[in-house]
């Protein structure tokens, strides 16, 4: 669940507090969504130190992504969840509730850290992470996701909770920064984008399953090829390629429901 959980050898630091700083799938059946995973984006996986229901993703020798077996048992559907680097978890779970979001799970202690699960006040969920997290973890860059995406009703609301919450936009050096752009929140840390908050399209959603939430995009080197590869492991399509402006895309949904998207463009 937690960045923590990559390795116990890896470099590790601590990320820009309310920084994206991990990614991690919330699944019912571990091993049918490392099946998945492996054949679609060529993923191995091992365990860290979180027990037997939890691995990691490992793409060209870089820890990716976590995948816990814990949907069930935590009350969530499954979902790929992003957590956000904080320094102290029980303020945070505070600023959540006092905004009108909920702490669904948490702060727990896990491994060397602490963790949680939240939802904001149209949805999402997402997680925050109190403790180290992976040096060489970056979005856009190396073995992280290619790109986050909050898809919501309104983004500016959103972007008003998460950065209370987060202290975005503070104008302190180590905090993220973020740049309106035309009907998006674009979200900055050290000089990198991190995070999209776009907002207006999910009403308009023919698939009831799409809520407001936090997206996660993949990089692959051929979206047509993972898209064959998807499908003929028992996964759906969600949206069907095609050219966006950063490259080729197509959304993704695995066997147990988990919605994905693979690009052939970065953050």
């Amino acid at each position: 669940m937690a960045p923590s959980a990559a390795s116990s050898a890896a470099t590790s630091a601590i990320a820009v507090p309310g920084a994206p700083c991990w990614v991690s799938l919330l699944t019912v059946d571990r091993a049918a969504a490392q099946d998945f995973y492996g054949a679609v984006m060529g993923w191995t996986f091992r365990h860290g130190r979180l027990g037997e229901d939890f691995t990691v993703a490992i793409h060209d020798g870089k820890p990716v992504a976590g995948i816990g077996n814990v949907a069930r048992r935590m009350g969530v559907a499954v979902s790929w969840t992003a957590y956000f680097a904080v320094e102290d978890a029980d303020a945070i779970a505070a600023r959540i509730r006092e905004r009108g979001g909920t702490v669904a799970v948490g702060p727990l202690t896990v491994g060397p850290g602490r963790a949680a699960l939240a939802a904001d006040p149209a949805g999402a969920v997402f997680g925050f992470w109190e403790g180290e997290t992976l040096r060489e973890w970056h979005i856009g860059r190396e073995g992280a996701p290619a790109w986050l995406e909050l898809r919501t009703r309104n983004a500016f609301d959103a972007a008003i909770f998460y950065g209370e919450v987060f202290e975005w936009a503070t104008g302190r050096p180590d905090r993220c920064e973020v740049r309106y752009e035309d009907d998006s929140v674009m979200v900055r840390s050290a000089g990198h984008t991190v995070a999209c908050l776009r907002g207006g399209g999910v009403e308009a959603a023919p698939d009831p399953r799409v809520r407001p939430r936090w997206h996660v995009y993949f990089r692959v080197d051929d979206v047509e090829k993972a898209v064959e590869a998807a499908i003929a492991a028992g996964g759906t399509v969600a949206a069907e390629p095609g050219d966006s402006t950063v490259g080729r895309e197509a959304t993704l949904r695995d066997p147990e429901g988990g919605l994905f998207t693979v690009t052939s463009g970065g953050a």
